[in-house]
């Protein structure tokens, strides 16, 4: 029986984040792989960080966030993405890399985690809710502009 090695590490460099690229576009599927990584650089100035899981050498999960403080959520930690790769969910890979992040975010002092799921993801609540008990207490809305 063949055992599956894991670990996770902090995406740093652009060959990393180009090997991320096809994962990341299964949830962020209007991204083309210029503007990912000219926004992501961007996002690295103002705190951005990229997880990944690793099975057998293989990107299979992974996680944005940021550590950020504001009135309401004090210091935490704020998901951007987190995302499966589709041949490989329903194996644990995603709430591995979740607990991953909550650790993280209490080494860093972080009171909370918070995210956002957009409204027809019933799948992502239902883990977020069920699995990690994440209360689901606010609306965020945007205008195009």
């Amino acid at each position: 029986m063949r055992v599956s090695t894991e670990k996770i590490i902090e995406l740093t460099t652009t060959v990393q984040w180009k090997d991320a690229f096809p994962i990341m576009k299964q949830l962020r599927s209007d991204l083309v792989e210029g503007t990912y990584l000219d926004l992501l650089n961007e996002m690295k100035e103002d705190g951005y960080r990229l997880f990944a899981l690793f099975a057998d050498n293989n990107i299979v999960a992974l996680a944005g966030l940021s550590l950020r403080v504001n009135f309401y959520s004090k210091r935490h930690v704020f998901i951007y993405d987190l995302v499966t790769d589709a041949s490989h969910r329903s194996r644990g890979y995603g709430e591995r890399l979740l607990k991953y992040i909550h650790n993280w975010a209490i080494e860093n002092g972080a009171e909370y985690v918070a995210l956002e799921s957009g409204v027809q993801r019933i799948d992502a609540h239902r883990f977020y809710e069920e699995k990690f008990n994440y209360d689901k207490w606010c609306f965020s809305f945007r205008k195009n502009l």
